[in-house]
């Protein structure tokens, strides 16, 4: 089967490249919000990097609008289903553009996180304001405190590089963050208020559906300012991008949990190590642990339903696994068994700040139901269940060397596209590069673990955990 590969590309003639209509066969390009598609006369500047005294551009080191992502670049040519007839989905790939759309005096950027604690939020803020700084040479950077309410509630704090010197070996984040507070005429309000024209979103999936927003409410207003978000969740559940920023040292630390309660379920007659985990929708912590600690005996996420009691059960399983090692190691998502907790009608009804439903401690429930359990099945026999939830733990340090790198890019990326006008945009890997995505989707896509991929297989295969299937 032969596919036509040439692509070729026509302008508007609009000022911004941005909004060039590419006729790319068989490539179907996501639109990308630009500055000039809702103002007139936005200025078109060489960018400062060409007079950098400290290295000069060779040639190819500016991205052209020609350059694109592919979103999926696995196909069956066997199959008329997946055949790229109808168009391979593009996005524009991130760095810098020779022509940049702000001057650097007129910047005043603001920094913002929202929502929970992940590793690495220090660390984009930090290289967010190193690299305004000394890329292109602004000068009036400033933090949100306190999240999205921070607009309309606190006074933004100035920063710049020597402030911002050692924030990347710190956990947390220095700007504070909080859950909710979002009012879009308020905040707005106070973009204008404060002259920010850059705003850079550092949060997860309800930051993102409040960037669009935000983003929205901007062009309404039609005010020069440019938007991005940079997708933040230690759970890895945000879609099209490869993976999210904290993801890597999450698992790493996830490790050292495992690793404490083997020891522990290891050195009791019939001992059982529980261990809870991040995941509220997904389990990517969960499966990437176990596959990399190779002690888990079975773990639970909340994409696979799993039961307690009866045939091909977890009880079943772990009666038969203490008979054969004396001990077993189970680890949970925080998301997984939801469905089975019994809850009252109250705690069904309830929410948290962020209007996401509360969820019930799967660990501490499974440890009491494990406990009747054998205390019912195996009466007088001794029996020993460690559970550990070292949630906080992970979300509260430092990232570790890969985060880090992957932080920096994402900061970089970031910048690049707001100088150059884009807004309403995220920056993120798309199969191993860094692209432009519209926050719109990226506000609605999920990256949901595929328990019919070979992964989930892997985890299978090293457990031999009950696939949990009634028959």
């Amino acid at each position: 089967m032969d596919f036509d590969f040439n692509t070729t590309a026509s302008f508007s003639s609009s000022a911004s490249v941005a909004t060039a209509n590419f006729t790319l066969s068989p490539f179907t390009l996501t639109p990308l919000p630009h500055l000039a598609d809702h103002l007139t006369d936005v200025p078109a500047l060489p960018t400062p990097i060409d007079r950098s005294p400290f290295y000069h551009p060779s040639p190819g080191f500016y991205i052209a609008p020609s350059d694109i992502i592919l979103r999926h670049i696995l196909f069956d040519l066997s199959s008329s289903d997946s055949t790229p007839s109808s168009g391979l989905l593009a996005y524009h790939r991130a760095g810098p553009r020779q022509t940049i759309r702000f001057d650097p005096a007129a910047v005043r950027a603001a920094i913002v996180t929202c929502g929970g604690l992940c590793p690495g939020l220090n660390t984009v803020i930090r290289e967010l304001v190193v690299g305004l700084w000394e890329i292109y040479g602004v000068r009036r950077i400033f933090g949100v405190p306190s999240g999205y309410r921070g607009f309309y509630s606190a006074e933004p704090v100035p920063l710049d590089p020597k402030m911002v010197d050692g924030w990347h070996k710190r956990g947390g984040t220095v700007l504070t963050t909080s859950r909710g507070g979002f009012n879009l005429e308020k905040i707005v309000d106070g973009i204008e208020k404060y002259g920010f024209n850059q705003v850079y979103c550092i949060g997860g999936d309800g930051t993102m559906r409040g960037a669009v927003k935000i983003f929205e409410e901007i062009q309404r207003r039609k005010l020069y300012v440019s938007l991005t978000g940079i997708p933040k969740t230690v759970d890895n559940d945000i879609g099209i991008i490869d993976r999210s920023f904290g993801f890597q040292t999450a698992v790493e630390m996830a490790q050292q949990a495992i690793n404490a309660a083997h020891v522990e379920a290891e050195s009791a007659v019939n001992g059982i190590g529980l261990v809870k985990l991040m995941g509220r929708s997904t389990g990517h912590i969960a499966l990437h642990a176990t596959l990399s600690s190779r002690d888990v005996d079975c773990c639970l996420i909340p994409e696979n339903d799993f039961y307690l009691e009866g045939k091909g059960g977890l009880f079943e399983f772990l009666d038969q696994r203490l008979k054969q090692n004396g001990h077993a190691v189970v680890v949970v998502a925080e998301g997984a068994g939801q469905d089975i907790i019994p809850r009252t009608d109250a705690q069904k009804e309830e929410k948290d700040e962020s209007g996401n439903p509360v969820f019930l401690d799967v660990g501490a429930w499974l440890k009491s139901e494990l406990k009747n359990w054998w205390e019912h099945e195996h009466p007088g026999e001794l029996f020993t269940v460690k559970y550990i939830d070292p949630t906080y733990m992970i979300r509260a340090v430092p990232a570790n060397a890969t985060d880090n790198l992957y932080c920096t890019l994402l900061a970089h990326s970031a910048i690049h596209g707001v100088m150059a006008g884009y807004t309403g945009f995220v920056s993120g890997p798309i199969n191993g590069n860094y692209g432009y995505i519209p926050i719109q989707e990226i506000a609605v896509s999920k990256n949901l673990v595929d328990t019919k991929d070979h992964k989930w297989a892997w985890v299978r295969s090293v457990t031999t955990q009950p696939d949990f299937l009634k028959i």
